[in-house]
């Protein structure tokens, strides 16, 4: 019984914090799922010429084309950013943020890359459940067009944002023998697994949140490097794109799992 009690303990913890966080959560799980696109906008601003060059020499487009890319890759993220954190277009801001990764992927040579092509699937994942709860506020591009159900699509697409969400988090595991390290493993697959399938859905999602924000102020302290060095940009990419996933969990913890997921079903038996 004591497991079931803590079970219900922690749960009743979840549901107060939720009622308190209530008006503000969305707000903080969209900055946190935007912030990688943010840093990265801001990057391609301070780091023009740097990016340009690179593209102009990765693939011989010449300089009207790599300005363009880069220029395309700042207007489009920033735009976006504007515009999900403002509330206006969010559908359109999300198609237009997945394009911008999709193009990223290629032309960053991501495919190649199994860790960043997983981080790149999981920030997708995240945009998917932004694009669901921008659904669910009745602001349908498809106003008129008869759903089947509770808005079919939202569902799925919240099923589809949550297991991708599981990409990320598979880019995190450490393989190692440390004691720490094989304990971080159970526990966060276990989380994840449960987020994925949305059972306990609210309470996975928050203590998942808890555990990544810790793991990722430890591990990608990218401020105690200098900014000179390689390191500091690697740690800084790797700590935004965390924060956009704890930003997708955020918003999972929000809005629930949706109607494809254990929780729901388990109202209906």
């Amino acid at each position: 019984m004591g497991s079931t009690d803590l079970m219900g303990t922690a749960e009743d913890f979840a549901d107060q914090f939720l009622r308190v966080t209530k008006q503000y959560l969305p707000h903080v799980a969209r900055l946190c799922l935007i912030s990688t696109f943010l840093e990265d906008g801001i990057r391609m601003w301070f780091q023009w010429s740097e990016q340009r060059d690179y593209i102009e020499a990765t693939w011989s487009c010449g300089y009207f084309l790599a300005t363009l890319f880069v220029l395309f890759n700042l207007l489009g993220q920033l735009g976006g950013c504007i515009l999900v954190l403002s509330r206006n277009f969010v559908q359109y801001a999300c198609f237009g943020l997945f394009g911008i990764i999709a193009m990223q992927t290629i032309a960053y040579s991501i495919l190649w890359d199994l860790k960043f092509l997983m981080r790149n699937l999981a920030l997708g994942g995240g945009l998917l459940l932004l694009l669901a709860e921008s659904r669910s506020e009745g602001k349908s591009m498809f106003a008129g067009v008869p759903t089947m159900g509770e808005s079919s699509p939202k569902q799925y697409m919240q099923l589809g944002g949550r297991v991708l969400l599981v990409l990320m988090f598979m880019t995190l595991l450490h393989f190692d023998a440390s004691f720490f390290s094989i304990l971080q493993n159970i526990v966060g697959t276990a989380l994840i697994i449960l987020v994925a399938i949305g059972f306990k859905t609210k309470l996975a999602a928050l203590t998942l949140v808890v555990w990544l924000f810790a793991i990722n102020v430890y591990f990608n302290a990218f401020w105690t490097v200098p900014a000179y060095r390689p390191m500091h940009d690697f740690l800084k990419y790797d700590f935004f794109q965390t924060m956009s996933v704890i930003g997708g969990l955020l918003l999972v913890v929000a809005l629930g799992p949706g109607g494809v997921s254990m929780d729901e079903k388990k109202k209906e038996w």
